[in-house]
């Protein structure tokens, strides 16, 4: 069976943005690729303002889910555009990882659409952007069980 995991894309800030998701998650980067790495290629030549961004990174959020990402580049014909087409939903244990994981995420978060609050499908539920733009929901389902 496949596992799926969250890819996001950003315009610039994505070590800014993982540096930040280790710290809410606790977890080490799994590693940093640069535009800059990729071997010279005359037909797509890397711009020097972006050498320095994140091709790819990734990190770990338990034994079965990673949170990757990386820089957009303009100049190859990509940007990212943020929205809320998709969100990255975090299915908690406990009302108190729950409660947390939002404290940390919601620092200087763009919008909550919904603070972490009772729900009937939820005992904890909440949805927001953070700080860069990433639609989240955190969700503890306790004793509301889906009948």
């Amino acid at each position: 069976m496949a596992i799926l995991h969250a890819y996001l894309n950003f315009n610039g800030n994505c070590e800014e943005a993982f540096e930040f998701y280790q710290s809410v998650f606790n977890t080490p980067s799994l590693g940093t690729h640069r535009f800059g790495d990729m071997p010279a290629d005359p037909n797509y030549p890397v711009p020097a303002d972006a050498a320095n961004k994140v091709m790819h990174t990734a990190i770990k959020i338990n034994d079965s889910v990673m949170l990757m990402g990386s820089d957009c580049i303009e100049g190859f014909g990509h940007k990212a555009t943020a929205g809320t087409n998709a969100y990255l939903m975090l299915d908690t244990q406990t009302a108190e990882e729950a409660q947390n994981l939002y404290a940390k995420l919601t620092v200087g978060a763009q919008h909550i659409e919904m603070p972490l609050g009772e729900q009937f499908w939820a005992e904890l539920y909440a949805s927001f952007q953070d700080k860069y733009g990433i639609a989240w929901m955190i969700h503890f389902e306790g004793n509301k069980k889906m009948q």
